[in-house]
């Protein structure tokens, strides 16, 4: 049999930032490598400014620590290119050194301009901060590998992080004491919509109560990301901080009456807390520092259609005549009006059906039940 055979050409590469930690490097590879220290002579490694990746710079006399990578094979680069190449970072041969001796290696060099870099990278506080809620985005991302270009999911990867930070807070352990621990079995999953949101779809079965599996179905999923609300509350004079703004929600419904009163709320971004992102949308939304936070639930507001999960607190807060304003993020479009009302006055709306949304009438009962005890205090 003839013919001429197939060689595929192997390649090396240097890691210097994210892709030096172990778990994140077999996400994109799809497998697990060996990796050895090393150095990249004159250059340094610093943070792109207010993002959770790094940059390499040429710096003469310094050298960027990293790893060094052999004998990756073509569909290696590929599935390092579509990870990488959707943030304008495109390979150069560098020699490097390690304990094996002076290597020709690939490096990622950031396209020119495109970032600005910001102060000394660390990979281990990148690790604490951003290292599981990027390593759980590399999975989403990876997923789309051979299904969208590079550049389309890059252009979503901020609210693609604001997931995986879901991802990572879903995975702690819940109580089950009444519900079904079970199995649920994937056999495809498609993303058919994503901008600013995401609408994904899953062919599924599930493990039903008799034990048995589910017949196959397709379940589709709107993407948010996890959120908070906060409601400002002052024990001392007995009145609480809402807010109002147009909601597209009861627009889309038909309601005659879009704008929504509201407790103070918004997602929680990458690398915050829920308490980070409760406090930073108070002075967003609503111009306050917050007091004591106290938490009042966390939950699915509609689980059958939505992923979101809210964390909703009442903050202790001195809400003196003239707290309330308008604000809001000039470059969202927010448009977010303050009123500052008495407690009864505030169970007078829910009762009346005009504050009609169940974050804040969740919390409203909530301080209905815990008013006097924070008044005493």
């Amino acid at each position: 049999m003839g013919g001429a055979a197939l060689v595929l050409r192997m390649a090396d590469f240097f890691f210097y930032g994210t892709l030096c930690h172990a778990g994140l490097v077999q996400i994109v590879l799809g497998r697990k490598v060996q990796a050895e220290p090393a150095l990249l002579p004159d250059h340094a490694v610093y943070w792109a400014k207010d993002h959770a990746f790094p940059l390499i710079m040429a710096e003469t006399g310094a050298k960027a620590a990293g790893v060094l990578v052999r004998d990756l094979s073509p569909e290696d680069v590929a599935r390092l290119d579509f990870y990488e190449g959707g943030f304008g970072y495109q390979t150069r041969e560098t020699l490097v050194h390690s304990a094996s001796g002076p290597f020709r290696a690939q490096v990622y060099f950031p396209d020119p301009g495109q970032w600005v870099a910001g102060r000394a990278w660390s990979l281990t506080e990148w690790e604490i901060q951003f290292g599981p809620t990027v390593t759980a985005t590399a999975r989403d991302v990876m997923a789309l590998y051979g299904v969208k270009p590079a550049q389309a999911v890059q252009a979503r990867h901020a609210q693609m992080l604001v997931r995986g930070a879901a991802r990572v807070r879903a995975g702690a352990t819940h109580p089950v004491t009444l519900r079904l621990s079970g199995d649920v079995q994937v056999a495809a999953r498609r993303e058919p919509y994503a901008r600013f949101f995401a609408v994904e779809e899953y062919d599924l079965s599930f493990r039903r109560f008799d034990g048995t599996p589910s017949p196959a179905v397709t379940r589709a999923v709107f993407i948010s990301g996890d959120a908070v609300t906060v409601l400002p509350y002052d024990p001392v004079r007995d009145r609480v901080l809402v807010v109002e703004q147009f909601r597209s929600g009861p627009f889309a419904r038909g309601d005659s009456q879009p704008w929504q009163i509201e407790a103070i709320a918004g997602r929680i971004d990458t690398g915050e807390t829920p308490e980070d992102a409760a406090r930073r949308e108070a002075e967003e939304e609503a111009g306050l520092t917050l007091g004591a936070l106290l938490p009042v639930a966390q939950y699915y507001p509609t689980p059958g259609i939505c992923a979101e999960y809210l964390y909703s607190y009442v903050a202790v807060t001195d809400l003196p005549d003239g707290s309330a304003g308008v604000f809001g993020v000039e470059g969202e479009a927010e448009d977010i009006r303050g009123h500052l009302i008495g407690f009864d006055d505030l169970m007078a709306l829910v009762a009346s059906g005009e504050v009609s949304n169940a974050p804040l009438i969740l919390t409203a009962f909530w301080l209905q039940s815990r008013r006097a005890e924070l008044r005493g205090g």
